[in-house]
């Protein structure tokens, strides 16, 4: 059977990297550049995060590198998340089509806040000073298609952190699959490895202050330059495996499920679920659910909704919206546009 050399592969790829992972311990809140981990797309968020199977359009520049290759035109996406606590998270994207060299991907995600008064213990009120913060990442992709079923990807990324004067850097690598079967309706299968990578550890002149080695002694400096020493803090390194099929397949009517695992690096293991309903391939419905099976969680259901026009011919506009709850913090709301040349 074709389908399964591939899915072969997949399994050994999860298993082991399973295998580099404690089972019983979390590791929240240890990982460095935890905005990679912020989905993207309000088509992907509305279907709860199960998007790594379906992929097929621009945003699979951060859910499944591998998608990309089977665009058949040019596509541009932006995109605008309003994140907890008044932070805004944006992410643009384009794909171009190579031919039979395979599809090229550019993108951009960033996360930016308020700027926020300094304060210190001697001074709680402020200082006058301001400080902001703000992450970036930005990615090359290329991916194409080995067979008429089977596609990989690749992702490299630079990532930049910065807060008041001080930085950090890092490199990473983000790799997927997707594979079309004869099961099921044409069941697709996909899995991605993201933000396999360097540490990060940051720097710079917040880190530098001035140390009097000998406070008791009389007459010696105490002014000896001197530096805080930082450690570096792995990437969010995630492990996503997923399904998708259409349960109805007509010429205006379409019925799409998904359902993706989630091995992170730093938490528990979970389930994301989605379903899509598309009329006349204009109207989109959507709604998932997220983090299925992880306590601690505070995210859950999700919806949306999308619309696709023609304003010119050979191009397609479509508008995507999403909703998501998020517990005891701020529902989140996800914009975007896309342009199909």
């Amino acid at each position: 059977m074709k389908w399964l050399q591939p899915l072969l592969i997949i399994l050994f790829v999860n298993v082991s990297y399973s295998q580099n992972f404690v089972s019983n311990v979390s590791k929240v809140g240890t990982s460095s550049a935890p905005f990679l981990s912020v989905p993207i797309g309000p088509r992907a968020n509305s279907l709860g995060g199960a998007f790594v199977a379906i992929s097929d359009d621009a945003s699979a520049l951060y859910w499944n590198p591998a998608g990309i290759a089977k665009l058949n035109r040019n596509e541009f996406i932006a995109v605008h998340s309003e994140w907890i606590a008044g932070i805004n998270h944006d992410f643009g994207g384009l794909v171009i089509q190579l031919g039979s060299g395979g599809t090229l991907g550019l993108s951009i995600t960033s996360l930016t806040m308020d700027e926020m008064e300094v304060r210190t213990e001697l001074q709680p009120e402020g200082t006058g000073e301001f400080f902001s913060a703000n992450d970036m990442a930005i990615g090359a992709t290329y991916a194409k298609n080995l067979t008429d079923r089977f596609s990989i990807g690749f992702t490299g990324k630079y990532i930049f952190q910065k807060i008041w004067h001080s930085q950090a850097t890092g490199f990473a690598l983000d790799f997927g699959t997707l594979f079309k079967t004869d099961l099921f309706n044409g069941m697709r299968i996909g899995a991605v490895i993201t933000n396999f990578g360097q540490d990060m550890k940051i720097d710079g002149r917040d880190l530098r202050y001035f140390l009097d080695p000998d406070p008791n002694a009389i007459g010696n400096n105490d002014q000896i330059p001197a530096r805080i020493e930082t450690d570096g803090w792995p990437l969010p390194l995630n492990f996503q495996f997923g399904l998708s099929t259409d349960i109805i397949n007509q010429e205006n009517s379409k019925l799409t499920i998904s359902v993706d695992a989630l091995h992170p690096s730093d938490n528990f293991e979970s389930i994301n679920l989605g379903a899509e309903y598309a009329l006349n391939g204009m109207i989109f419905l959507r709604g998932g659910y997220r983090d299925l099976f992880l306590t601690d969680s505070e995210e859950g259901i999700s919806l949306g909704a999308g619309l696709n026009i023609s304003p010119a011919e050979g191009t397609n506009l479509i508008i995507d919206y999403s909703y998501q709850d998020f517990g005891r913090f701020t529902s989140i709301n996800s914009f975007a546009l896309s342009l199909h040349f």
